[in-house]
């Protein structure tokens, strides 16, 4: 017998951001690249997406659970991405949509894209594999600890 999924509602940011103490965000983004090659040389692809094995053995977007106390949804996002995907940087604009669930767990998720090029995605995944973090489950982000300075090339 597989779970019931529980109920999702779209909300707008603004909606989200009104959202008290008890709720918790996790924030994903969408990499995608126009990708004009052939898969076993007859097959288009139109496009490649950035996808991560999650802890749990699924696929999904990279990103993670943003602790609004200490960051903005756009600063723990990059943090999420800087330690796991080098220096892109995500903004506002690249905001797409939220959506809450108010089952046993009350959480909001958002969702980011941005298109780059394929040199820029391919780069974006060499550096994820070569990240410090590369591998190790972090769920929650807190204020920044020890040991967690970004990085000198990836600071603004």
């Amino acid at each position: 017998m597989s779970a019931a999924v529980p109920e999702l509602k779209q909300i707008s940011r603004v909606e989200a951001m009104r959202l008290g103490p008890g709720w918790s965000h996790s924030c994903h983004a969408m990499l995608y690249a126009a990708n004009p090659g052939q898969l076993f040389g007859r097959i288009p692809m139109r496009f490649s997406v950035l996808m991560q094995m999650r802890f749990d053995g699924l696929l999904g977007f990279p990103g993670g659970f943003v602790d609004r106390r200490f960051w903005s949804l756009e600063d723990g996002l990059n943090r999420v991405l800087g330690l796991g995907l080098g220096c892109l940087r995500l903004t506002e604009a690249d905001y797409l949509s939220s959506h809450l669930t108010e089952g046993p767990h009350r959480v909001v998720a958002h969702l980011y894209a941005r298109q780059l090029t394929l040199e820029q995605l391919h780069a974006v995944e060499i550096s994820a594999v070569h990240s410090r973090d590369h591998g190790l489950e972090y769920g929650l982000q807190a204020a920044p600890r020890d040991g967690l300075e970004v990085p000198a090339e990836c600071a603004e």
